[in-house]
């Protein structure tokens, strides 16, 4: 089993009464890729700030690699925040920015950012800060891959990519974490799309944790149920249910249980349709669980709901 390379315990930062993060406790494990999800306002790149020493907590104590980060350079060369705003000085070109990042970070390759800057097809002689959005992400990008450092944090990186330049870096990130292994952090919205890239998953929401496990294990405990709505309430009586979703006389619900045989065996009886859950929709459910009026918002996908109830029903994945 992997070490831990970060520990927070209930962690907690406020600004000027309002709170970000309250008592935040997560472990995130050695030279794994772990997905930082939720909703904006969160509280994930105050947690990322709060674990790079950027920011300082209000209470609660931060661990890297056994230490606490602040004021302590050998552990903080050891990381890289790659922000969604990260800002340059004016006059930047490429090569000074590829130039301070090699003086920065120890395990920097300066041949795997030559390698992301062709891909990226990044300009070489125009001023950083007449980049566009898409350029400065693909620059961060390729700072982050680069620096190699153990441990890696990257902040909504994708901002501005079309689909093709997405794909670009979710290939060159398993490419070089294969060859390379490290800890990557990445705070992201696009969650289908990563997929994929994710072993592990922390899910904030409104500045707590609300959930933190391996993907697989994160999949099994969960499942959607779709149909009338007569059949659908019958079914629900006593179950977590994280979130749910009415159009006309259909519905949907997530159920926070595993779908076991006897589980499905009712689905069955009820003419209900019993389905997988995607990790999209999962993180959403459990952004909504606790939210009053849930049950009762429309489907934001109309259709979905109806489709759902007139689709003959198959296992859970």
């Amino acid at each position: 089993m992997n070490a831990n390379a970060i520990e927070t315990r209930e962690l907690t930062r406020r600004y000027r009464g309002e709170t970000a993060l309250d008592g935040v406790s997560v472990s995130i494990k050695e030279n794994v890729i772990t997905g930082l999800l939720g909703r904006n306002g969160a509280g994930k790149t105050t947690l990322m700030s709060l674990i790079t020493a950027q920011d300082l907590p209000s209470s609660g104590t931060v661990r890297v690699d056994g230490h606490a980060p602040f004021e302590r350079a050998e552990t903080i060369e050891r990381m890289c925040f790659i922000r969604d705003n990260q800002r340059y000085p004016d006059d930047y070109r490429l090569h000074h920015a590829l130039r301070a990042a090699a003086f920065s970070y120890p395990n920097w390759s300066q041949e795997l950012a030559d390698h992301l800057v062709e891909v990226f097809r990044i300009p070489r002689r125009t001023i950083v800060k007449k980049y566009s959005r898409g350029q400065l992400s693909a620059l961060g990008i390729v700072l982050g891959l680069a620096s190699r450092a153990p441990i890696t944090f990257f902040d909504e990186p994708y901002l501005g990519l079309d689909a093709t330049a997405r794909g670009i870096f979710y290939d060159e990130l398993l490419r070089d974490y294969a060859e390379h292994p490290r800890t990557i952090i990445l705070s992201t919205h696009l969650i289908d799309e990563m997929d994929r890239l994710l072993e592990r998953v922390i899910v904030l929401d409104r500045g707590r944790v609300v959930r933190e496990a391996d993907v697989d294990e994160l999949r099994g405990e969960a499942f959607q149920i779709a149909g009338k709505l007569s059949d659908l309430d019958a079914f629900l009586a006593g179950r977590e249910v994280l979130s749910r979703r009415t159009i006309g006389g259909l519905g949907t619900a997530i159920i926070g249980e595993r779908p076991s045989d006897s589980v499905q065996a009712e689905a069955r009886e009820l003419g209900l349709e019993l389905s997988g859950v995607s990790l999209q929709d999962l993180v959403a459910a459990y952004g909504l669980a606790d939210e009053p009026g849930t049950a009762s918002h429309p489907e934001s996908d109309p259709t979905r709901a109806a489709n759902a109830a007139r689709t003959p029903e198959r296992s859970a994945s």
